[in-house]
């Protein structure tokens, strides 16, 4: 969906200052160029639930992170993510790989996308899905938003390919 260079833009243009998060076989092709950005600075973790605790950490400490992970990573990660936005209250933000979503008719077994709407939705997650390239903006922009309104949101990446 995105190119390297044009996510990492768009969180320059965010003013994102940390991106956390586990690659995987999509979201990790960017990973390279999030670490060689002079403006981010690149946090991995070894599992999911770990970077919503680090990004609570980072913001705590004023920075403004995003947790970069796929939608099985975010199933592995629920307790922590729930601590961190509805025990915390903290407005972390979220930047997840919807896999397989571009390959439902290839895949049409694949149980992460029957679960990860229904799974936002029943954490109170404002989230908006990026499924088609004129909908790229929408990043960038409920980003914003959330931060402005000082609540979490997530932006689903459409992964796959066609």
């Amino acid at each position: 969906m995105f190119t390297a260079d044009e996510f990492v833009a768009a969180l320059h243009q965010a003013g994102v200052t940390h991106v956390v998060g586990l690659p995987d076989s999509t979201l990790g092709e960017w990973f390279p160029a999030i670490d060689q950005s002079p403006q981010l600075t690149l946090v991995s973790v070894c599992r999911e639930g770990e970077a919503w605790a680090v990004a609570a950490g980072l913001h705590v400490g004023g920075a403004a992170p995003v947790v970069l992970i796929q939608c099985t990573g975010l199933f592995e990660s629920g307790d922590s993510l729930r601590n961190a936005i509805h025990d915390y209250g903290l407005p972390l933000f979220g930047i997840i790989g919807y896999r397989s979503y571009l390959n439902q008719s290839v895949l049409p077994g694949d149980t992460a996308r029957l679960f990860t709407e229904p799974i936002l939705k029943a954490w109170q997650l404002d989230t908006i899905l990026i499924d088609t390239p004129d909908k790229k903006p929408l990043l960038i922009e409920h980003y914003h938003t959330c931060r402005d309104q000082q609540r979490p949101g997530i932006a689903l990446i459409a992964e796959g390919r066609v």
